[in-house]
């Protein structure tokens, strides 16, 4: 007789054979700190100008080499939970702002890792959120007075391309100039009168070869392609989209055709070349030179195509035919008919070329008054051109920030000192326990100074305490100078480091939110996972049926 062994007594007694149970601060509001604290570990190395790059493997065996932390969190697919909402703040600060993904995981780490410590010394969990959101709308409402500077003009390219500067070498120190100048000219040249537009209205075409400062900025679409027929250039092109393959119709039904003699068959043939020959021409009589096409091309249309002397072009992808009648001011048809004139696009210019030894259609638009801009980029590696890539990517969206708000303020660790110094005053004047975490959350902000110091290989506490003195002088601008060989101070204004107000803005509240949210889970209830039993793993080929 088996013998009965009782479940233990409290909410474990409730829950199914295989289920988990987490509460306290020892069970659950510890290890929910320590989790964050690891993940923040994680990317604080990658933080900064001089940040270490990681090397990443996801899922599908593909390799990144990057120091971006919106890619390495992407790729790694964080599976703790308390770790996953401190990554969908990040991904929120992606989406709102496009940049200041690691500043929000270094912050909210550092919140909680303080708020063991606090918590240790016997403050509650409540007072400790109570002093965190203090401290956030205190320093919600002090940042709108460190606003440095703000933008004059958006249209001018040297003003532009030193306000991305700041956003560009964090992802590529050494190459920053060039970077933000060509992302400055690609959006100068599409910047509409209205001030809004599309982030996706800025292409990248990464081509393997040459360097990356053979970089090149066009007005218009280029694909890595070949022309389908023998036409290859084509000036004043009238282009015509087609997302059906360019070939015959096809009957809805199958029917059987009954052929007895040759001639039979020749007057088959003849019907479907003629045919096809009536459509090409067709489009050919609306003033089409150009044809793109969503679908495979038949032998017989490319032949009429080339016989009308019309450029064949095939894209498979349905979001690149989307964005090529975009730029052109086309409209895709679904059937191979003649098209009207408002259905038809315009470029100046369309032809076949080779960048290196890849072969490129280019569709051309020589004024700067298109849609969308392509910015070409050359390099040794395929990675190196990822990695170009999102600085771009990051620049790109930090002119769509300044759009929606232009003040900008001191980089550097600038505006985070003189945030933490003010919040330690305030937090003196609070009453009650919760000032303790006020000048906690105060403190945190010294986590981003000292990340850039480390990364930089200068002491982070001499650089502190000498901002600090600097700040207390009066000075708000003044912020860590990177490039000196020892611990040193300058003015960020003059040096052109600058944050914009809305990265920063966001950041602070995110990455609060998401701090707050972890420290608030009290207790973890796990399901048994779903699944069926697992294959036996003493047969390899269990499956399959074995021949004595």
């Amino acid at each position: 007789m088996a013998l009965h062994v009782p479940k233990a007594r409290g909410f474990a007694q409730m829950l199914q054979e295989g289920e988990k149970h987490f509460s306290g601060l020892e069970e659950a509001v510890y290890r929910n700190i320590q989790a964050c604290k690891e993940l923040a570990q994680t990317t604080q190395t990658a933080y900064g100008p001089n940040g270490m790059n990681k090397m990443v493997i996801n899922h599908l065996k593909k390799l990144f080499v990057t120091n971006d932390a919106a890619t390495t969190l992407r790729e790694l697919e964080v599976q703790n939970l308390p770790s996953k909402m401190i990554v969908m703040a990040s991904h929120m600060q992606e989406q709102e702002v496009g940049d200041g993904t690691n500043f929000v995981l270094v912050f909210a780490g550092t919140l909680l890792e303080l708020a063991k410590e606090l918590l240790r010394t016997g403050l509650s969990v409540s007072e400790v959120i109570e002093g965190y959101e203090i401290g956030c709308r205190k320093a919600l409402e002090i940042l709108p007075d460190l606003v440095c500077c703000s933008v004059k003009n958006l249209q001018d390219v040297d003003e532009v391309s030193s306000l991305l500067h700041t956003s560009v070498v964090s992802k590529q120190y050494g190459s920053e100039g060039f970077l933000a100048k060509c992302i400055a000219q690609a959006y100068v040249s599409i910047f509409p009168d209205s001030g809004h537009f599309n982030v996706d209205n800025i292409r990248v075409c990464k081509i393997l070869g040459s360097g990356v400062y053979s970089w090149s900025v066009l007005h218009g679409m280029i694909f890595k392609k070949e022309t389908e027929g023998d036409v290859t250039s084509v000036k004043d092109a009238k282009i015509v989209v087609y997302s059906c393959p360019f070939d015959g119709m096809i009957t809805e039904t199958k029917g059987t055709v009954s052929i007895k003699t040759a001639e039979e068959l020749m007057k088959l043939s003849k019907g479907e070349e003629n045919l096809m020959d009536v459509q090409v021409k067709a489009i050919a009589d609306t003033g089409a030179n150009v044809i793109v096409t969503g679908g495979k091309v038949a032998d017989m249309a490319l032949h009429y195509a080339n016989k009308y002397n019309i450029m064949l072009v095939r894209l498979n992808s349905k979001w690149d035919l989307r964005r090529l009648c975009k730029t052109v001011g086309a409209t895709a048809l679904p059937r191979l008919t003649p098209p009207v004139l408002k259905e038809m696009g315009h470029r100046h210019s369309v032809y076949l070329s080779e960048v290196g030894d890849t072969q490129v259609v280019v569709f051309k638009h020589e004024k700067e008054d298109g849609v969308i801009s392509i910015i070409v980029l050359r390099g040794s590696t395929d990675d190196l051109m990822d990695d170009i890539e999102q600085a771009i990517d990051d620049g790109v969206n930090t002119f769509k920030v300044l759009t929606r708000d232009r003040h900008l303020v001191p980089g550097g660790g600038a505006t985070e000192i003189e945030l933490a110094k003010q919040i330690t005053s305030y937090g003196e004047t609070c009453p009650g326990h919760e000032q303790y975490a006020v000048k906690k959350f105060a403190e945190a902000f010294e986590a981003i100074l000292r990340a850039l110091a480390e990364n930089s290989g200068v002491k982070a506490s001499e650089v502190i305490s000498k901002l600090y003195a600097v700040h207390q002088e009066g000075n708000k601008n003044a912020g860590l100078d990177i490039e000196a060989e020892v611990p040193a101070v300058k003015d960020m204004l003059e040096a052109g480091v600058l944050d914009t107000y809305l990265g920063k803005y966001w950041a602070i509240k995110l990455a609060t939110n998401a701090a707050i949210t972890v420290l608030r889970v009290y207790q973890i209830i796990m399901a048994k996972p779903a699944g069926g039993p697992k294959p036996p793993s003493g047969k390899k080929d269990w499956d399959e049926d074995q021949n004595d």
